[in-house]
């Protein structure tokens, strides 16, 4: 949608999604999408996804999430 011609509904279209999803994807807070459908998105747009899970060091804490773009 970064090029000013695209709406939401050619975009929608692109990644199987209806525009009310792809609206709701494109507003905060995310936890309201799913995972898969984030997924779909981003690799829909040729990104590849890895997903690394390790151990967190600081036993007294939940463990967390980052992203970190390429």
């Amino acid at each position: 949608m970064a090029e000013p011609k695209t709406t939401q509904i050619e975009t929608a279209g692109l990644v199987d999604m209806k525009r009310p999803g792809l609206s709701k994807l494109l507003r905060w807070p995310l936890k309201l999408v799913s995972v898969e459908k984030l997924l779909r998105v981003i690799t829909a747009f040729d990104q590849d996804v890895e997903i690394t899970v390790k151990p967190y060091r600081k036993r007294s804490e939940a463990g967390r999430i980052t992203f970190i773009p390429a």
